[in-house]
């Protein structure tokens, strides 16, 4: 009976100094562990690329009607070279920043706010995206009534504009429904809501996110190819903000989906980030394509399948050698690569780097911004230094907005 109590005691001392590694980080139990079977791996692995892929595609097909809008609430922000060379800088800050934040304080309380901050933040999002079904869907039969909601300070004269908000029936029906989305993620944090919530930036920053030229694309895309190689490889920081990080700003699919259904709990993951970043460029590289009024769309099918090819060698990659793998060291020079390939071949190198793919149209102050929807453009801590950049870029006063909700 004793030689039994010591050897139970040993196994639990060993279970004790399983459960954490040397930097005192919580770890998992070998014997714990769940292992995937290769059907699960299978399915969650081709489910993350089919919804990669979803955001990219309708995203950039939506970027080109929304350049062409004559509608300034329907415009895009521009992303200028030097905007593309401070971003990596920020988004480092901003991430370390970020790390530190949740080493230092509750990690329930910070995801407390998070939680509700991106309740907001995807109930529009979500609302933005289904606008143009909604406007094919909603029954003729029934009353489109405008409404308006304006806030004023002052009077007369001295009478300021804070906040002139135009909507409809049918963006009232999108909010219902975003808003239920929206509780659901809020009460329940379930993967499919998050989805939902992480859908809908990723289409918004493909859609609204519009880089100038293609110089300006590689800049960006070549900056965060060094940020993201750094931050995996060079150290811990960003693998431990993602996993403390509570927020809609990865997809997400359960490998043990075919064992515990909608209930489980074992998720691959892709960053959004790695959705956004690379599909603004293919979503320049489709603008291209309609300029050059060649009726194809060459580099953008380049670019698309570039993606594909990017993305599964990253996974194969991580399945080989069970480690986390920065996307972008894959998918940067894939996405630009066989573009540029492309192009050589046909001669059209020069007049693609050229070529400026932005509207001419200039914003004023009080111009109506879809950009006060989300855009995502990284991990979570491009989330947020992507919000910076597009404040700085444009200058606006957040005492001056007018937001005109329309079917595009």
């Amino acid at each position: 009976s004793a030689d039994r109590k010591q050897s139970e005691s040993s196994r639990l001392q060993l279970s004790a100094l399983n459960a954490s590694d040397s930097n005192g980080t919580e770890a998992l139990n070998a014997t714990a562990k769940f292992v995937a079977t290769p059907e699960g791996t299978a399915l969650a692995y081709g489910s993350l690329v089919f919804m990669a892929l979803l955001p990219i595609f309708f995203g950039a097909l939506r970027s080109v009607t929304c350049s062409k809008s004559k509608n300034a609430a329907d415009m895009p922000e521009t992303i200028t070279s030097r905007d593309a060379a401070r971003f990596p800088i920020i988004a480092s800050c901003t991430l370390f920043g970020l790390y530190l934040f949740f080493k230092m304080f509750s990690q329930e309380y910070i995801n407390l706010l998070l939680s509700v901050y991106f309740f907001v933040l995807g109930v529009l999002a979500l609302s933005h995206t289904m606008s143009p079904f909604m406007c094919r869907m909603f029954p003729e039969s029934l009353p489109n009534k405008q409404y308006q909601l304006l806030f004023t300070q002052g009077a007369g004269e001295a009478k300021e504009e804070i906040l002139n908000y135009e909507f409809d029936t049918k963006n009232l029906v999108c909010l219902l429904i975003s808003s239920v989305v929206g509780v659901w993620y809020l009460l329940k944090k379930h993967w499919i809501a998050n989805n939902l919530f992480g859908l809908a930036f990723a289409l918004n920053g493909v859609e609204l996110l519009h880089l100038n030229n293609v110089s300006t694309g590689c800049i960006l895309l070549g900056g965060l190819f060094i940020y993201d190689v750094f931050w995996v490889f060079g150290t811990n920081v960003m693998v431990t903000v993602a996993k403390s990080f509570e927020a809609p700003i990865k997809l997400v699919f359960p490998q043990d989906l075919l064992e515990k259904g909608l209930g489980a709990s074992n998720f691959a993951m892709l960053g959004l980030g790695d959705i956004v970043i690379p599909g603004i460029f293919i979503a320049l590289l489709l603008r291209f394509d309609v300029s050059l009024k060649k009726n194809s769309r060459t580099y953008f099918y380049a670019s698309f399948l570039a993606y594909i090819f990017g993305l599964g060698l990253t996974i194969f990659v991580m399945h080989t050698f069970k480690h986390a793998q920065p996307a972008l060291l894959y998918l940067v020079p894939a996405c630009v690569g066989f573009p540029v390939i492309v192009a050589l071949i046909k001669g059209e190198l020069t007049e693609m780097f050229r070529s400026v793919t932005t509207s001419s149209v200039e914003f004023l102050p009080t111009s109506p911004r879809l950009s006060s929807f989300p855009t995502v453009s990284g991990s979570p801590a491009s989330l947020a230094s992507s919000m910076d950049t597009v404040s700085m870029a444009t200058g606006l006063s957040p005492r001056r907005r007018r937001v005109q909700l329309s079917c595009m």
